[in-house]
């Protein structure tokens, strides 16, 4: 049975659509949109998974939903050794911490950011502590990735499946920190990076 990504526009799905790209293994889109003018998940998601959120992976049976939960089975599944660390390594666990770092820290202020931004003057005072926390995030991330091409070890592993979109969903905020700018620069010039976005569709979160 082919694995199916339950693919949304412009949401993390794009990540589970680059790993895939570059494990080389095939796939089926089922793609949803989001509605307009508030850009929530259509309630079809929810036949799929009870939350109703994109990326849902299906394959041989098997349901699986959170994209970092994802990128860790079809590393683990059809990775053949490749994107991530041997296990127990110093690099192992520097791995680990910056594959849940993504979601578990980073995307909180972002996502603060676009919904206080909905809320306008109503939501001033909290807008320099989001700020803040955006800026310490961001630089956390430049000196992780200073002098390197990626975050973990010489080769691609899913903790830059997973912090990328943290680059692209700061958008111009991330114009201060020259290395992630490089970085987002090059991982976008991957070729799998580019079949993705070309078998995905649109993605408004990639910075011009």
């Amino acid at each position: 049975m082919t694995i199916q990504v339950h693919h949304l526009n412009n949401s993390r799905s794009q990540r589970i659509l680059w790993l895939l790209e570059e494990i080389g293994v095939p796939y089926e889109i089922v793609k949803y949109q989001r509605g307009t003018p508030v850009p929530l998940a259509p309630p079809e998601l929810k036949k799929v998974h009870p939350l109703g959120k994109s990326p849902v992976l299906t394959d041989n049976g098997k349901t699986i939903a959170e994209s970092g939960a994802e990128v860790e089975y079809l590393i683990d599944t059809y990775g053949k050794g490749r994107f991530k660390p041997k296990a127990g390594t110093d690099d192992y666990w520097r791995y680990i911490e910056w594959i849940h770092y993504a979601e578990g820290s980073a995307m909180l202020p972002l996502l603060l950011a676009l919904y206080t931004g909905m809320l306008g003057d109503a939501a001033a005072a909290l807008k320099p502590r989001v700020d803040s926390e955006i800026a310490n995030h961001l630089s956390y991330m430049e000196a992780g990735i200073k002098g390197r091409n990626f975050f973990v070890g010489n080769d691609l592993t899913g903790a830059d499946i997973q912090l990328l979109f943290v680059c692209e969903a700061a958008g111009a905020r991330l114009e201060p920190y020259p290395e992630l700018v490089k970085y987002r620069a090059r991982m976008h010039a991957r070729p799998a990076y580019k079949r993705g976005i070309e078998k995905g569709g649109e993605y408004q979160l990639m910075s011009r």
